[in-house]
Order: structure tokens, then C-alpha cells, then sequence
């Protein structure tokens, strides 16, 4: 395949290719067909992805296994009005999918019970003494958000309590299912075609399938004949938060969930979003990119380092000044949560750094905060470019660990097989994203054992790394004009990616380092125009390096992706900065 540009080795080492080869045939001249086309829609498509709706996209609920056996136990609670209770999941995703059912429930007559269970106290998923709390507090069902699958003993002893328990869930599934009611999960093994079309769905979209089962199941039993019927497309606010916060691929049913949740989200109906929204200190309607990088870290940082319930409780109030103090306190507890994840960040930093040429990069440590262990994970996987894991262990030895991976490496998968052969006490999760409990003295065995069965499948997602170019322009084209045109293909986020351009020929002015290690600059093209451009936390990279001592004369092809200057307003607009190459 032609290299993009002539690139064969960019200023990071890598060949820039272009996401929809330029020998296949266009369509016509619409930049948005393009970017549609390049990320696997078909021709005949094309309309249908270019507004994504739940009309055309929207499963019937029935398809899944065990969701109408769900609806109709739940549906039997809202009429016989039994106590209702919801276990949910510490991050977003278990807090939108709380909140998600909660508030339906609510309009329905039912006053649910809700328990978030502590992080460090309790850790993932359900646990029996809890469960156990809830029946005492008057509840006959529990519904779990985000989590169940994989609760065996805690499940088993719910029903021996006489507990029906139903299972909302999204986390890869063993052969063998937990005892419960009815367990909905895409990735069930037994799902078939229905899971290999959704099983990218997070379990508040798989909740709010939930909920339109549950309402169509009560309309049936006529519910509605003397009371209102739920609208339950206006919780598609929660829905859409979730899901990118959860980093679920946005294709498919994905993409319509946020699509229409962000325009749920801009008629501020949720006082608890709304509330955040201004802690946040957001301009307007929050788009795509604020749900993952600045609402869904402040519902986060509740239950990492603050108290697990406070999401939900944001989400769920009624009392705008109780919004807008549950809103601040989580602002607050994300300014926290960053100093902490910072230090562990630097010592993770350096033991990766030694452990470079591992296929896996497994760090451990005492006393490392269990609640930040994910997002260094992240930081680590970007920065070595593979799956990383980190570790903290706690007093008593056993460690908790978090990892996150890259694509075309399931890292749940070897989590759970990794469990199954004894190299850990329990865990699961997803392709992209998994958690695990081992014994003392298990990382090296549990490090030894993710290095060994993944090496392959790194190596090939690796193999053939390279920056993939959706469009190029020249420096004076970088405006709000061309977010504009980018837009339209959006949202953006995992499985759909943000367009990357290539803009140049142009030279570099006033480079330097700003902030925690970014590099900032201008560029000025020989059209005489110029653009800002920043490369995050790259300072200490090879890219980093090679920007900041490149001489000015120098012509260049820069790559990233485009984002307006929100600073400057207007048509402004700045370079998200990946890579150059000289041009």
C-alpha cells in the first residue's frame, strides 16, 4: 500500500497511510461520505449513518436472552408494588445505569432502593452481605447494573435466601451463568448473532433496553390506562454519558445512543447533568469529547477516591441546590483524585520504563490508590503503545489490579482464562478493559501468564503500526469551518475514530514545553497562514524530542487531529498534534 504523503517514517518512526485507500473509487466530493465510507459503511448505508436514529438502529429488546423473562419480573414488582432494589457498579457506566432505572422506576410508581458499593471496602460487583442488607430493608428483586456476571457464590446464596436477582450486565461471560432470575448480557456465550451485533453495547444501553421492554411489558398488562406512559427516550442523556465513558465502540446502535443523548443532554432536562455541566465549567452543550474527558472523570472520582453513591444521587435528585453541591463535591474529589494519580503515574512510569519489551506491561506496588489504578493503565498504554496492568497491593498482600488494552488484543478474555488456570483469584471485563483480584505473592505468575498468552496477538496488532490519515489540508484551512465539516461524522470515540488531518506544508515557531510535559507550538505555511498546535504529554517522546529541536526552516507535514480554540472563539481552532513528518 502506498504510503500517505510519501511517508514511509514519520518523526515517531511510523509509515502514514491513508483510511480510505486513494485508489478506491469516490463517491463524490462530500468530505462527509468520505469519513463515513473509510470507517466501514457501506454505500447503501450511507443515509442511514449519516443521522444515526433509534428508529433504524434500536433492536427489539426481545432478541437478547432472558430480557423478557427481566421485564416481565420486574414489570410483576411495579404492579404488585414490591420493594425494587438496584446494585450498581462504582464507575459511570454503573452510576448511568443506576440512575437510568431509578428514575424510570420512579415515574412507574416504584421507589427503588439503590446500593454502589465502596471500592475498597467491598470492591466489583455484588456481594452477599449487601444483598442481604437490601432484603432486609424490604426488597424481594435486585436488579444489578454493570456487574453480576460472574457472581456465582454471592448470587447463589441470594437465592438460597429466597432474593430473585436480575442481571444487567456487559462483561464477557463464562460458559456456565451465575444463578439468578434471568442474567441479560450481550455477551452471553449463548447470544449468537444478537451478541456479535451488540456486544460492543454498555450495560446502560443494555439497561435502557431494560427499560423499554419493561414499558412495552406494562402497556400489555394495561398499566397506562389511567397513568402516563413513560418517555423513556429522554433518559438517553444517561445513556450516552455511559457509554463514552465506558470507552464502548460508537458504531452501530452505539452511535445513535449518543447521538440522540447529546441532544437529550442540551435541553438540560437532568438536574444532576446539569448541575455538573457548570461545576465543569462547560460553554454551551456538552459535546462528545466533554463526556469522556470532563463530566464522566467527575462522576468517576466519587467512587474512586470519594463515596461510591454520590453519581447516582447527582443523577437522580430532584433539589437543584442538592445538585449543585453533590456537583461541586465531585469537582472537588476530581481535583483530588488527580494529585493521587499523578504520583502513582510517575512510580508506574518508571518500573514500565524497565519493563518496556514485556508484550504486557504489568506494574505492581503497595500502597498504590486502587481508585486511579485504571486511569494509569491508560496512561501507560499510550505511551508504550500495549496492553498495561497495573497492580495495587494492599495490606494483607492481595492484589487489585486494573489493565487496559489496544485494539486487537482482548484483554477480558486472558483475564478470565488467566482465573480458570489459577493464576488469579477472580476477574473479567471486556476486550478493551479488565479488572483482576490476585493472592499474595501472584504478580509475577499472573504478569509471566498475560505476556505469555498475548505475545502473538501484540505482536500482530503492532506489526504493522501506523498513523491513519482521514484528509489533508493546508495550514490555512485549519479553522472552525473544517470542525464544522468534521463534525457531521460524528460523535467520535472508540471503534469510530476522530478524523486525523494532515496539514502542511508548513514550518514550526516558538516550540517549547507547557503544562505536565506538553509540547506547543505555531506553524506558518507558505500560504502565509498560520495554526496553533499542541502534542500532549509528548515532551519526553521520540516525537517530542524531534519537534522541539527541529530548525524553522524545516518544512513539515503535521498529523492529528483538529479541535476549535475554545480560548480564542471565533474561527480559531488549533492542531491536536499526533506526528509530523518532513515533508
Amino acid at each position: 500500500m502506498n504510503a500517505a504523503l510519501g511517508v514511509t517514517r514519520s518523526l515517531s518512526g511510523q509509515a502514514w497511510r491513508w483510511r480510505r485507500p486513494q485508489g478506491e473509487e469516490k463517491l463524490g466530493t462530500a468530505l462527509l461520505d468520505e469519513l463515513l465510507l473509510g470507517r466501514g459503511v457501506s454505500a447503501h448505508e450511507l443515509d442511514r449513518y449519516r443521522n444515526p436514529t433509534l428508529r433504524d438502529l434500536l433492536p427489539d429488546p426481545s432478541l437478547f436472552r432472558d430480557m423478557d423473562a427481566a421485564a416481565e419480573r420486574v414489570a410483576a414488582a411495579v404492579v404488585a408494588q414490591e420493594t425494587i432494589a438496584i446494585f450498581g457498579d462504582y464507575d459511570v457506566d454503573g452510576a448511568t445505569s443506576s440512575a437510568l432505572l431509578v428514575l424510570l422506576l420512579r415515574q412507574l410508581g416504584a421507589d427503588a432502593l439503590v446500593h454502589i458499593p465502596d471500592r475498597q471496602a467491598e470492591g466489583y460487583g455484588p456481594n452477599l452481605p449487601a444483598l442481604l442488607a437490601l432484603q432486609a430493608r424490604g426488597a424481594s428483586l435486585i436488579v444489578t447494573v454493570d456487574c453480576g456476571a460472574q457472581a456465582f457464590e454471592p448470587l447463589a446464596g441470594a437465592r438460597e435466601a429466597g432474593l430473585d436477582v436480575v442481571v444487567v450486565d456487559h462483561h464477557q461471560c463464562a460458559a456456565a451463568l451465575p444463578l439468578c432470575h434471568a442474567l441479560v448480557n450481550p455477551n452471553r456465550l449463548d447470544e449468537g448473532e444478537t451478541g456479535m451485533s451488540h456486544g460492543h453495547v454498555a450495560a446502560v444501553g443494555m439497561a435502557f433496553l431494560l427499560g423499554v421492554a419493561l414499558v412495552r411489558t406494562l402497556r400489555g398488562r394495561g398499566f397506562f390506562a389511567s397513568r402516563p406512559e413513560p418517555r423513556v427516550i429522554e433518559l438517553l442523556d444517561l445513556v450516552a454519558l455511559g457509554t463514552v465513558a465506558d470507552v464502548a465502540k460508537l458504531h452501530g446502535l452505539n452511535r445513535a445512543f449518543v447521538t440522540q443523548g447529546l441532544k437529550v443532554m442540551a435541553a438540560g432536562r437532568n438536574l444532576g447533568l446539569a448541575a455538573l455541566v457548570e461545576a465543569a465549567r462547560l460553554k454551551g452543550a456538552p459535546s462528545c469529547r466533554d463526556l469522556g474527558f470532563a463530566l464522566g472523570p467527575r462522576i468517576n472520582a466519587g467512587g474512586r477516591v470519594g463515596r461510591a453513591d454520590l453519581g447516582v444521587r447527582l443523577l437522580t435528585s430532584t433539589d437543584p441546590e442538592e445538585a449543585r453541591t453533590i456537583a461541586q463535591e465531585l469537582d472537588r474529589l476530581n481535583e483530588e483524585r488527580r494529585g493521587i494519580e499523578q504520583g502513582v503515574l510517575d512510580e508506574a512510569m518508571m518500573q514500565a520504563a524497565q519493563r518496556e519489551g514485556d508484550p504486557v506491561i504489568t506494574v505492581a506496588a503497595d500502597g498504590w490508590h486502587p481508585g486511579v489504578i485504571g486511569i494509569v493503565a491508560g496512561r501507560l498504554k499510550e505511551r508504550f503503545g500495549k496492553p498495561s496492568f497495573v497492580i495495587a497491593v494492599g495490606e494483607d498482600g492481595i492484589g487489585k489490579g486494573s489493565g487496559r488494552s489496544i485494539s486487537g488484543v482482548d484483554l477480558g478474555a486472558a483475564v478470565l482464562a488467566a482465573r480458570d488456570e489459577g493464576h488469579a483469584v477472580g476477574g473479567g471485563g471486556h476486550a478493551m478493559a479488565a479488572g483482576v483480584t490476585l493472592a499474595p505473592g501472584g504478580v509475577p505468575a499472573f504478569r509471566d501468564y498475560l505476556s505469555a498468552r498475548l505475545a502473538n496477538d501484540v505482536a500482530k496488532a503492532t506489526a504493522n503500526r501506523a498513523m491513519v490519515l482521514d484528509t489533508m489540508c493546508a495550514p490555512r484551512g485549519i479553522g472552525a469551518g473544517l470542525c464544522d465539516s468534521l463534525d457531521q461524522a460524528g460523535p467520535y470515540g472508540v471503534g469510530w475514530p476522530q478524523p486525523r488531518v494532515a496539514a502542511g506544508e508548513a514550518r514550526l515557531m516558538r516550540v517549547g514545553v507547557v503544562g505536565n510535559g506538553h509540547v506547543r507550538g505555531i506553524a506558518c505555511g507558505s500560504d502565509g497562514a498560520s495554526f496553533k498546535w499542541i502534542a500532549f504529554r509528548a515532551a519526553e517522546t521520540e516525537l517530542g524530542q524531534a519537534l522541539l529541536s527541529m530548525p524553522g526552516e524545516r518544512k513539515l507535514w503535521l498529523a492529528g487531529t483538529v479541535h476549535r480554540d475554545s480560548w480564542n472563539g471565533g474561527d480559531a481552532a488549533e492542531l491536536h498534534l499526533e506526528d509530523a513528518a518532513l515533508a
